[in-house]
């Protein structure tokens, strides 16, 4: 899952990131209101952790502009700001949960898993897709209850493409997701393919009950068989 930080304590903002990338989440980060605003208008994330008060901006003015442009990811927002008027102007424009400094970083954790099982899986840790099981907190695939290996790129891969089963996913939407704004770098999109590939070569040799359809000159489609 894609998560940006927004946050302009640059020692807060990297203990943040570091926490969440041992738990295999991509993250990306913005220190103040105007990049985080280009990030958020050109990118997708599941998640949006946001402080409130940031430099030249606030935090609350990126949740208007994320209301205004209809975008679906979840909003944690971290705040020292403890006031009920502050928590139910962010509630009232969208955010999904709020957490006032200082706090533990297993509990942002707990919190960031639980608002995207809550908006992508129902709150299930697991999802099963005909004679597949997913398990998203540990991060394993069993079909017809054998282990299946994934690395983790290819298991990345498979959780996007199941949050949006049966929708046409096109590559630059998919790279985005996977790799970050990293992918502006890339010169092609042959990494992509390959992943896909080896993925969807792994789910046919398991006799996986949903496949990974290629929609020529589009993008790819999550369908069970």
């Amino acid at each position: 899952m894609k998560i940006l930080i927004v946050e302009d304590e640059p020692d807060l903002l990297e203990s943040i990131a570091q926490s969440l990338e041992k738990e295999s989440f991509l993250v990306e980060k913005a220190m103040d209101f105007d990049t985080a605003l280009d990030k958020l208008l050109i990118y997708e994330y599941d998640c949006i952790l946001l402080d409130i008060g940031l430099p030249n901006g606030s935090g609350l003015d990126l949740l208007k502009e994320l209301k205004k442009e209809n975008r679906k990811g979840s909003v944690i927002i971290i705040s020292a700001k403890d006031s009920l008027d502050d928590k139910l102007a962010g509630l009232d424009l969208g955010a999904d949960d709020y957490l006032v400094k200082p706090f533990h970083l297993a509990e942002l954790n707990a919190r960031v898993r639980s608002v995207l099982r809550r908006k992508k899986f129902g709150g299930q840790n697991t999802v099963e897709l005909r004679n597949v099981s997913i398990d998203f907190s540990a991060r394993t695939v069993k079909i017809n209850k054998a282990d299946l290996v994934l690395n983790r790129k290819e298991f990345d891969i498979l959780t996007y493409f199941v949050s949006n089963k049966n929708r046409l996913v096109n590559k630059t939407s998919l790279a985005e997701h996977v790799w970050g704004d990293q992918i502006d770098e890339a010169d092609n999109f042959e990494f992509i393919y390959s992943q896909i590939k080896n993925l969807r070569k792994k789910l046919k040799d398991h006799n996986a009950k949903i496949e990974i359809q290629a929609v020529y000159g589009l993008g790819y489609k999550l369908i069970e068989t």
